[in-house]
């Protein structure tokens, strides 16, 4: 088992950037592909990046290339989302997810793939 720890989040103008960490302990972290979701207010939970188990393979959501970049380094047990241009629909608690599944160049996009969860970081944008 693997628990996960967001942080990075708070209040930024559109344009700007961030950049999310995710801490995991537990379980050794090069076991487990890793990925970012994001929940919207009234919204469902939706894919934003995705990272395989030796960090060579990623995929993002479609609307989302080219402005946030996913990285993880294992020697530190830490995944990162870095996000450039924000903008006001990125307004969300920002999740990171973790599974054992696949080989060690796999990603997957699908949220019910994850099996572990952090507590989610609020990332809000205003004009």
């Amino acid at each position: 088992q693997v628990q996960l720890v967001e942080s990075g989040g708070g209040l930024v103008q559109a344009g700007g950037s961030l950049r999310l960490s995710c801490v995991a302990s537990g379980r050794t972290f090069s076991l487990y592909a890793l990925a970012w979701f994001r929940q919207a207010l009234g919204k469902e939970r939706e894919f934003v990046a995705a990272i395989s188990r030796n960090g060579i393979s990623t995929n993002y959501a479609d609307s989302l290339k080219g402005r946030f970049t996913i990285s993880r380094d294992n020697a530190k047990d830490m995944v990162y989302l870095q996000m450039n241009d924000l903008k006001l629909e990125d307004t969300a608690v920002y999740y990171c997810a973790a599974t054992v599944s696949g080989g060690l160049a796999y990603v997957y996009r699908r949220l019910d793939t994850y099996d572990y969860w952090g507590q989610g970081t609020q990332v809000t944008v205003s004009s």
